[in-house]
């Protein structure tokens, strides 16, 4: 019988992740099964797994532990649960240790021997820091930054970098604490002054390139020390920050950005050009830190994972400074993947310690969902909808004709990118092809879109800076000259696209689909962006992919397992499911 571990992360981006005898099974984020956007606490995640498979270990990551407890027992939530399943599973608490979570994934899924690991968050666990010779004279801080040392014998942090709200600075030799903003604080800071939240840095990110210098903003870090400046950046530890407008007029909010959310006509020099001095002062700021990881373990192989990880502009960058590194980004970096880092590592443990001879799998696929099994009888079970035969072909004709296309099959992907699984496709050609899906998805007008490209044809088309492949969309990159002016849809106003690589091995039927497609327009790459609709997660099942074509205007939904397409009728929606 194998040696199954369930990690879970229980606070945002809640996740559950199942490892087999060091084999990633099976991975879920909450969000997909509840449809709140980064739903926590992933009961229906964990349901899932225990309905399906035997629990030997239950690992609960995640920032801190729950504090309350169930009377009669006295046990969490989620012991509980999984206890009244499997009463004989091991159970392990890792609240005070998010940061090995995001260094375990990131190692663990790069297939390095041995690695250097840089974890850059908005805020880890809390933790406490002696400052001075006196055990009295400690305080606790939230990690920010860690840099460890890896192989499958130790994972090690060398060094770490925490802040808190009024706590006295301090420097040692490991660590570093004091009361300022650091890197994703000050992204999370220059996101919520826009409109958009701490959490959606992504749509800072889109917004940067509209950007350029503008001596009417400060420098948000010093760059001796590389602290963010508190005359600019106020820390709101454990929450986000904020840009202190009063010491800067030029940043005065006079109206709700998000009027000009919709509306292009409306954004602020000062919106744009605080979003491009966040993304660039970030960038290189995070530079800095890969380059004292390579300094403190003299490494060439570097993992990096936490929220900047997701960063695609950033991550291109670094290709750049750092050519002759060999660097690996999760690419589930944000706070779900650290239950894969956890189920990971404790089934490594395990391994060693009953001498079995096997170490964890590399990542190989993001196609880590549930497995579901549709016919076309269950498509028959909705009255609304028509349903007629196609293949890719006709698809692709489809598509060449300036028709979106959603395409469902197999299972989800892991993490925040569409790759095929749970897309929405579109003609990559069409000039207006950005602005009408964006209208569709109820997306801002300044968002880009992902482009997804045959393998073999990724470096006529794309700068990829080295790399043959990048399947799991983690880098925005510059286009080549041939393609300049060909992909209008998917080109950011900067010049780059987010892309993803595809071998017919990785994703059949996405694949013949592009290949298709190649054939119509001498393009062999298609507009690619998540199966939802704006501020809802991407669709999970056969119900919330059917609910979503409800609910917007695409109009063509394909299963290709099934070599269907669905369309809606030209009737009221029924209730009938």
């Amino acid at each position: 019988m194998t040696y199954n571990v369930l990690a879970i992360n229980p606070g945002h981006n809640g996740s559950a992740a199942l490892v087999c005898d060091g084999k990633l099974e099976l991975y879920i984020e909450e969000e997909r099964m509840t449809r709140a956007k980064y739903d926590g606490n992933p009961f229906k995640a964990m349901m899932h797994i225990i309905d399906r498979y035997h629990i030997n270990e239950l690992i609960i990551a995640g920032t801190g532990q729950e504090e309350h407890r169930l009377p009669w027992t006295g046990e969490d939530s989620y012991s509980a649960l999984v206890r009244k399943f499997y009463p004989k599973a091991k159970i392990t608490k890792a609240g005070r240790h998010h940061h090995d979570g995001h260094a375990y994934s990131a190692f663990y899924n790069s297939g390095f021997e041995t690695a250097a690991a840089l974890v850059v968050d908005g805020c880890g666990s809390i933790i406490p820091f002696q400052f001075s010779d006196n055990p009295q004279d400690t305080i606790e801080a939230y990690e920010t930054e860690t840099i460890y040392k890896c192989s499958y014998d130790k994972i090690e942090p060398l060094d770490k970098t925490a802040a808190n709200n009024h706590v006295p600075a301090f420097k040692s030799p490991r660590c570093e604490v004091d009361s300022t903003v650091t890197t994703v604080k000050a992204y999370e800071a220059v996101s919520d002054y826009l409109g958009f939240g701490f959490i959606e840095a992504g749509k800072t990110m889109g917004l940067a390139p509209y950007g350029k210098s503008d001596p009417n903003i400060p420098d948000l870090f010093y760059k001796e020390t590389g602290r963010g400046d508190k005359n600019v950046l106020v820390p709101q530890y454990p929450a986000g920050a904020s840009i202190d407008t009063n010491r800067i007029p030029y940043l005065k909010i006079n109206s709700d950005p998000r009027e000009w959310h919709r509306n292009p006509s409306k954004v602020t020099d000062a919106a744009k050009n605080l979003a491009w001095k966040v993304q660039q002062e970030t960038q290189e700021r995070v530079g800095d830190l890969i380059e004292k990881a390579v300094d403190m373990t003299g490494e060439e192989n570097i993992v990096i994972s936490g929220g900047y990880g997701l960063n695609c502009v950033a991550n291109y960058y670094f290709k750049e400074r750092f050519p002759e590194l060999n660097i690996f980004i999760d690419p589930v970096a944000h706070d779900g993947g650290t239950s894969i880092g956890w189920a990971k590592h404790f089934s490594y443990q395990h391994s060693k310690s009953e001498n079995l001879d096997f170490e964890t799998d590399p990542l190989t696929t993001l196609y880590l969902g549930p497995k579901y099994e549709y016919t076309v009888e269950d498509l028959e079970h909705f009255k609304d909808i028509e349903i007629s035969d196609v293949d890719s072909v006709s698809i692709a004709k489809l598509i060449s004709e300036k028709n979106i296309v959603a395409m469902f099959q197999g299972r989800a992907e892991a993490g925040p990118r569409a790759l095929g699984n749970r897309s929405i496709l579109y003609d990559p050609t069409d000039v207006n092809g950005k602005d009408f899906v964006n209208t569709v998805k109820g997306r801002e007008w300044f968002r880009p879109f992902a482009g997804t490209v045959l393998k073999e044809h990724a470096n006529e088309w794309f700068d990829l800076r080295g790399m043959d492949e990048t399947p799991y969309m983690m880098y925005a990159v510059e286009l080549q000259s041939k393609a300049i002016g060909e992909l209008p849809a998917i080109t950011h106003v900067d010049g780059t696209c987010r892309v993803q690589t595809v071998t017919e091995e990785q994703n059949k039927h996405y694949y013949d689909l592009i290949s298709e497609f190649y054939k119509l327009s001498n393009v062999p790459v298609l507009f690619n962006t998540s199966f939802n609709l704006g501020g809802e997660p991407l669709v999970e099942d056969l119900k919330d992919a059917i609910h979503t074509l409800r609910s917007s205007k695409i109009e063509y939904l394909y299963f290709p397992e099934l070599g269907k397409l669905v369309t809606l009728k030209n009737v009221e929606e029924t209730t009938e499911e």
